[in-house]
């Protein structure tokens, strides 16, 4: 699928188009963000998962390796879209024509830190909703940064990220 290709436009008897973007830094991505994901695809028509490049982090894996990892999790899915972006998250879901940024939520504690995400993306740009989905429960202990340090220490990492994930984290740790 082309992430490049604009939202097809609704005929007079067709619905637009329901398009959220799930951003996040996705290093890796982990089992519990593909539940977001599937999850989220019940909720949207399409999804647009974007690696948000953010200079304050140091990323283990490039944005080219962590790009593929997410494709490599949809194949053949023509409602997942994988981007990237190093700008204003409004404001790429504004090009990409998406109304709703997907945020995940594993506890309690990640609400005080989404929700003034939420809001200062409201502030910028009031026409794109924020929309919190909690992970499934057998998801919500996990972290990439979590799963990084497991895996750095070799610790069994196996059905918390996917087989070609677990098998790049065990490349960079060797």
């Amino acid at each position: 699928m082309n992430d490049n290709q604009p939202p097809s436009p609704a005929g007079a008897d067709e619905q637009p188009l329901r398009i959220a973007l799930y951003p996040g830094t996705f290093d890796p991505i982990t089992n519990g963000h593909i539940n977001i994901i599937e999850r989220g695809l019940q909720l949207f028509d399409r999804i647009i998962v974007t690696v948000a490049v953010n200079v304050q982090k140091t990323p283990l894996f490039t944005l080219e390796e962590r790009l593929d990892m997410i494709r490599r999790c949809f194949p053949g899915s023509d409602r997942v879209a994988v981007g990237y972006t190093d700008g204003l998250i409004v404001d790429y879901a504004l090009h990409k024509g998406a109304q709703t940024i997907i945020r995940g939520l594993r506890a309690v504690s990640d609400f005080d830190y989404e929700f003034q995400l939420a809001l200062m993306n409201r502030r910028l740009e009031r026409s794109v909703d924020t929309v919190f989905l909690m992970t499934g429960f057998r998801w919500i202990f996990i972290s990439s940064s979590g799963i990084k340090n497991a895996a750095r220490c070799k610790g069994k990492i196996t059905g918390l990220v996917p087989e070609h994930v677990e098998r790049a984290l065990q490349e960079k740790f060797t």
